[in-house]
């Protein structure tokens, strides 16, 4: 995003309906266990569009995550993280979230993207990292790429498993959960714009 000497923000992407190249995107996490180290997982499951106008004030995201796609390269802890004691899918099968606002800064190197997270049926307000990468062309489609950062605290949602203490302000789980997105657009074609 580029600001011009009359200080309006333009966009550096055709306006529409970009829809997610889930091939070329992921969703990863990690949280510090027994404060030693970090255990790391993703989501094999996501879905997200951004919907592109002509101003930043006209940019919104909505993103969905099948959070019993949730993988840390263990089967035994997939397993509990999907049940009761943090994310129970059964009740609640979907993580979202729906932004509310978008600010650059004057070089268009910052942009804060602001939202509503949803997450066991809590929602909460979240304040996103966003760096854009540019958009080039891939089989004939221009391709639009945002590397996003975050961070929140799962209490927050009513996911407090874990959270006993080990001494020196140390919790066997930590209550921080950070987590870092590549995401991939595909530009709409032109009918649907």
């Amino acid at each position: 995003m580029q600001t011009s000497s009359d200080n309006t923000t333009t966009v550096p992407l055709k306006a529409g309906v970009w829809k997610l190249d889930p091939a070329h995107s992921a969703v990863v996490f990690s949280i510090r266990h027994l404060g030693l180290s970090k255990v790391r997982g993703r989501f094999d499951r996501f879905d997200a569009t951004l919907l592109v106008g002509p101003s930043v004030d006209d940019i919104s995201v909505d993103a969905t995550v099948d959070m019993a796609s949730v993988n840390t390269n263990n089967d035994d802890r997939d397993a509990h993280v999907r049940n009761t004691d943090f994310f129970d899918v059964d009740k609640h099968p979907t993580m979202r979230f729906t932004s509310t606002g978008l600010n650059a800064d004057d070089a268009g190197a910052t942009v804060k993207l602001a939202g509503d997270l949803t997450i066991n049926g809590t929602t909460k307000p979240i304040v996103l990292d966003v760096e854009f990468g540019g958009v080039e062309d891939f089989r004939g489609t221009n391709h639009a790429g945002f590397s996003v950062e975050g961070e929140l605290r799962r209490s927050d949602f009513g996911i407090d498993f874990g959270a006993i203490p080990m001494g020196a302000d140390k919790l066997m789980l930590a209550d921080k959960v950070a987590f870092e997105l590549d995401l991939q657009f595909v530009e709409p074609a032109d009918l649907e714009a």
